[in-house]
């Protein structure tokens, strides 16, 4: 199976929030994808499996000499098929061509599955953010920091 990455483009912008809105209970829509994406040195790659077909996306910065992901999302049904990973490889180097030399972001302390995933691509915990994420249900839950170097190593 091939993975084909491309940079999103400003008529990404229903895909973008799409996606998010399949991969996550706080739904963003077109409009805050626009104004994440007009922030100096953001920007957004989609990922899929054929021609079309975008089924992943990462959204992110780079300011200085550091990355942030802030939103990594693949469709629940085209999980489990490398797009997640090829995604943050992507991003990897385009946040090194930019300058970057380390990359960071927050998971949830309780999203086992999504910090095995970044832990098995070289992320590791570096702080605890309490009360970061706001839950469904008016709760909060804490955030983990994980931070990799750049080059990400395959």
């Amino acid at each position: 199976m091939s993975v084909a990455v491309r940079r999103a483009a400003k008529g990404d912008l229903a895909l973008l929030a799409s996606l998010h809105g399949a991969c996550f209970d706080e739904k963003w829509d077109a409009e805050a994808f626009e104004i994440l994406l007009s922030v100096a040195g953001t920007f957004a790659l989609v990922c899929g499996t054929s021609g079309d077909d975008w089924q992943s996306f990462v959204l992110a910065r780079v300011a200085a000499n550091e990355a942030e992901i802030l939103s990594l999302g693949t469709a629940p049904d085209a999980r489990r098929k490398g797009l997640g990973r090829a995604l943050v490889f992507a991003l990897a180097a385009e946040a090194a061509k930019r300058g970057a030399g380390k990359i960071f972001l927050e998971v949830s302390a309780a999203n086992a599955p999504t910090r095995a995933f970044y832990s098995a691509l070289g992320f590791a915990e570096v702080g605890l953010r309490r009360g970061y994420y706001r839950n469904l249900d008016g709760t909060n839950a804490d955030a983990l920091t994980l931070r990799a170097g750049l080059p990400l190593m395959a």
